[in-house]
């Protein structure tokens, strides 16, 4: 007898499938096939969820809060924190023991391939100790100046931190800066001395600078080579006897930090929280404290280091949280999560990334705009501390003026805005926020306020308007070996800083403080300070407020046409430098034409830099053989005339590439 056994479709055509018996059945069931539209879906789901299904959810109800640590690992740049990471990771089996774990936190491309942390990355270990299981949340943080930003936000979820220093190199700048930000978050710290099998390492000489400089006791010290993963296992059990439990209430309403957050395009916003208060699971409503807005939790889990999904997590936990927010702007770092009809107080965020330097950014080709926008906003969400502001210009089109924390951040944006999203930009030179004190009270009223900021050069006020002009200063510190004290002191005199303080941290090693304007390190300071110093000074910087300053706007004109693009802010007193600099990479970077180009810098209608294109030129006396004087004459005062009128009506449209050349971010020659 024939039964029906499916339905399917073939060439768009509703079909039926019959079977005579039960073989015949089980062999043409397997086969059916659903209409295309369902396949696909089905098939997307399939590769949207079936990883996260198939992993074994683990029960996080089983770590009470005093089992829990949360701690991060802070250092200068390359002083180990990655490698102790990977060796905490392979002890607690999150990982297996190969010798490819290398920097195994460190996801990003441009991170792998510059040998630096540009991301704080979270990851959750479980311990055994003296019979009882541990919940560690390990927190890896970048160690360059120019991502503090994200040192302080990853130490608010945290109730410790380990400070690695390297037994060679001793204490450096960032050393001193990451300790004073925990120290500031009352936070327990542990000093670690890594790098002990090195053949120049000097353990009992570090041991003595933490002591002066933190005033922590030399015992305390923990000395290990993470490379080798000798020791380490006592750092483990300081994190577990030094660094206290989180304070929270897993009663109370459910309180969440979001503390960092990545962009998926299958599943939106991937928000890292750390929970104060409260249980949140999956199938929970909840709310964000900055959009109002209510979402429904998908899934939450912890970083183990990948995605790893539980059934819950519990007050004093870090993990992850994905609800379906879809849109870039929804995801705001420091927002508080929390219950429908349980509203509670939002924590207090952290305090906004200071941008320190601007950069223009154009896409290359105007048609790109649109998908250089996108991409913008969703690298924006993973590195917050970026301020966007929208901007154009004649010659380069539409485009955004981007705040960055420092060039070597401003660099790193650059690289992953081609490594992941393979969108190539135009960066123009980076400048630093002025301030100029408005004169008159009805310009007070136009731009109302007092006190205006000046962030893009060409809207740079005139001199009569204001009572006087602003340069943002740093206050920088410098660790150096005491025989390269001389040149880094002419080197800071020469770029106006100002000496606050000198101090021996050991036999051998200086800390100097100065007071620096900002636009005078922001392109290669850091540069000229490792080359002078053969690699071993170290430099770091925090804001110091704005000073009265001689600033003086310089235009740059073509034949006496001002270029709007080239316009720059400086001080007085380099004026002649930069603008000579400026004129000749103008001079290199602008094709010839048949009349003579002038390429001037001037303040105001003082001329300071001059450099000269020369004209293409015809021998007009090629016919001339012998012949009278007079009549060579006649003919170059003729081509002379032309010259001069060509030049009268000849229009210079400066190339795309030439703007680029002279743009483009490199240090002053």
């Amino acid at each position: 007898m024939w039964t029906p056994v499916g339905r399917g479709r073939w060439h768009g055509r509703a079909l039926t499938v019959w079977a005579t018996s039960a073989a015949h059945r089980g062999l043409l069931e397997p086969r059916l096939t659903p209409s295309r539209g369902a396949a696909a879906k089905s098939r997307t789901a399939d590769r949207l969820y079936s990883s996260a299904d198939r992993k074994e959810k683990i029960d996080m109800s089983r770590f009470s809060v005093e089992n829990i640590r949360n701690f991060s690992i802070i250092a200068h740049v390359d002083h180990g924190k990655s490698t102790l990471a990977d060796r905490l990771l392979e002890l607690t089996g999150t990982i297996d023991k190969t010798k490819n774990n290398k920097q195994v936190l460190d996801k990003l491309q441009v991170e792998r391939e510059r040998g630096i942390t540009v991301k704080a990355q979270t990851a959750s270990l479980f311990y055994n100790c003296e019979g009882k299981q541990y919940l560690l949340n390990l927190i890896d943080t970048p160690g360059h100046v120019d991502f503090s930003y994200e040192v302080s936000r990853s130490l608010s979820a945290c109730q410790g931190v380990l400070l690695v220093v390297d037994a060679n190199e001793g204490i450096q700048a960032q050393t001193v800066a990451n300790f004073f930000l925990a120290f500031e978050a009352q936070l327990s710290v542990i000093p670690v001395i890594n790098k002990i099998d090195l053949k120049n390492a000097d353990p009992a000489r570090v041991e003595k600078q933490i002591e002066k400089v933190f005033d922590i006791p030399s015992d305390e010290c923990i000395k290990i080579s993470a490379k080798l993963g000798t020791n380490v296992e006592r750092v483990l059990q300081a994190v577990i006897e030094r660094i206290p439990p989180p304070k929270v209430h897993r009663k109370n309403p459910l309180k969440a930090l979001v503390f960092d957050s990545t962009f998926d395009q299958y599943r939106g916003v991937i928000a890292n929280v750390a929970l104060f208060d409260g249980v949140v699971s999956k199938g929970d409503k909840i709310i964000s404290a900055h959009t109002k807005k209510t979402y429904e939790v998908n899934e939450v889990g912890v970083l183990n280091p990948n995605e790893q999904p539980t059934h819950k997590l519990y007050a004093g936990q870090v993990g992850y949280l994905i609800a379906g927010m879809k849109d870039v702007t929804e995801a705001q770092i420091g927002d508080t999560l929390y219950l429908p009809k349980q509203p509670v107080e939002p924590l207090p965020g952290f305090k906004s990334a200071k941008p320190m330097v601007f950069a223009g950014m154009y896409p290359i080709d105007q048609s790109e705009y649109n998908n250089l926008k996108s991409a913008v906003e969703k690298l924006t969400i993973n590195d917050s501390s970026v301020t966007v502001h929208r901007d154009s210009s004649l010659a380069l089109g539409a485009g955004w003026r981007l705040g960055f924390l420092g060039l070597l951040h401003m660099e790193v944006f650059n690289q992953r805005l081609e490594q992941e999203y393979n969108a190539s930009v135009i960066l123009t030179t980076p400048t630093v926020p002025y301030k100029a004190v408005l004169s008159s009270a009805k310009l007070i009223k136009e731009y109302r306020e007092k006190e205006i900021t000046i962030i893009n050069p060409a809207q740079f006020p005139d001199k009569s308007k204001v009572t006087e002009y602003l340069e943002p200063v740093i206050l920088g510190t410098i660790i150096t070996p005491d025989e390269y004290t001389g040149k880094v002191m002419m080197l800071c005199q020469a770029r106006r800083a100002v000496q606050k303080n000198m101090m021996y941290i050991d036999q051998n090693r200086v800390m100097l403080k100065y007071l620096f304007p900002l636009n005078e390190i922001v392109v290669d300071f850091y540069d000229s300070l490792k080359s002078l110093s053969s690699g071993y000074a170290s430099f770091d910087y925090e804001d110091a407020g704005y000073q009265t300053a001689d600033l003086v706007k310089m235009d740059i004109l073509l034949n006496g046409n001002l270029v709007e693009e080239l316009v720059t802010i400086v001080h007085k007193d380099k004026a002649h430098t930069v603008g000579k600099a400026i004129c000749e990479r103008l001079k290199d970077s602008l094709p010839r034409q048949l009349f003579e180009i002038a390429i001037q810098a001037a303040i105001g209608s003082k001329i300071i830099a001059r450099e000269t294109v020369k004209a293409y030129r015809k021998n007009v006396l090629a016919k001339c053989y012998g012949g009278d004087i007079t009549r060579k004459m006649k003919l170059l005062k003729r081509q002379a005339e032309g010259k001069k009128k060509l030049r009268k009506i000849g229009n210079i449209e400066v190339p795309k590439d030439a703007f680029i050349k002279v743009l483009r971010t490199q240090p002053d020659k």
